[in-house]
């Protein structure tokens, strides 16, 4: 397997989705004007809105979403991969959290709409409820690279360990976590949770991110990352402007992490037992 160079490319998305597409495209060209060959785009990269009633007036269906038909041809005219981390698009009555892998082609490669939804109340006052506008999916994803193997997944999926243990399992060099991280759990989690990944399963993992106060009034942490099998940061955006990172990623590293440390290889099946019998104890 040989070697190439990743990119990360992050945004700050408003409500104007033509704009958002300009600087996500400006930002892809960039990056491949750097050397990238595999290059990904945060959560949301289409549009970013509160309010699912303007969401569902800006958004299309996936036959008709303009994201993904510019950034199919962008794939094609610079013969890159591209991630998009994903995109809000309809679905029925409600909105898939999809993202897409795209090949130097323009194809359409992999779909992988986000399973867990971000259901909370924060200390601060922010209030989130994903699953009153977002359909989950039900099914992780894996896809070939021509240098290794990438498994697919968004935000908070990180916080759900066993997503990511799947796919190693079924041999991703790869993991990834696109985000739209907040600002208040970016600060206390997002490097831990990201390195955290990358070492249970001796995997890189890519994740870009949304930075900065958006036009909706919320703010996201910024910070995209790149993490080799080690748990070693080996790019970042150490700031919450929109730009672009890249790292040149070993898919060797992999075998050699998982070789050191083979947790994968030592994993054993186990029961659960629980003992209720501390109060008889205590008499």
């Amino acid at each position: 397997m040989s070697e190439f160079t990743a990119a990360c490319v992050q945004l700050r998305s408003g409500k104007n989705i033509a704009e958002n597409i300009e600087q996500c495209s400006d930002l892809i060209r960039q990056a491949a004007d750097a050397g990238a060959r595999f290059i990904q785009t945060p959560e949301m990269s289409n549009v970013l809105v509160r309010s699912r009633d303007e969401l569902m007036e800006r958004i299309a269906f996936e036959d008709d979403d303009m994201t993904v038909g510019r950034l199919r041809k962008l794939a094609a005219e610079l013969g890159v991969w591209i991630q998009i981390g994903s995109i809000a698009i309809r679905f029925g009555d409600k909105v898939a959290n999809r993202g897409f892998l795209l090949s130097p082609e323009g194809g359409i490669v992999a779909r992988y709409s986000k399973i867990h939804m971000f259901d909370v109340d924060l200390p601060n006052g922010e209030s989130w409820r994903e699953s009153a506008t977002y359909e989950p999916g039900t099914k992780t994803v894996i896809a070939d690279l021509p240098w290794a193997r990438l498994g697919m997944a968004i935000c908070y999926d990180v916080r759900f360990p066993a997503i990511f243990r799947a796919q190693a399992r079924q041999g991703a060099d790869i993991l990834s976590a696109p985000a739209a991280f907040t600002r208040q759990t970016g600060e206390a989690h997002w490097h831990v949770l990201q390195r955290a990944r990358a070492i249970e399963n001796g995997a890189y993992v890519i994740s870009a991110a949304q930075g900065g106060r958006h036009e909706d009034g919320r703010e996201t942490y910024g910070h995209s990352l790149i993490v080799d099998p080690w748990g070693v940061v080996i790019g970042e955006l150490d700031h919450d402007e929109p730009g672009f990172l890249t790292a040149v990623i070993k898919p060797e590293e992999t075998g050699k992490a998982r070789q050191r440390i083979p947790a994968i290889a030592n994993e054993r099946d186990f029961s659960v037992e629980i003992v209720r019998q501390v109060q008889e104890a205590m008499n």
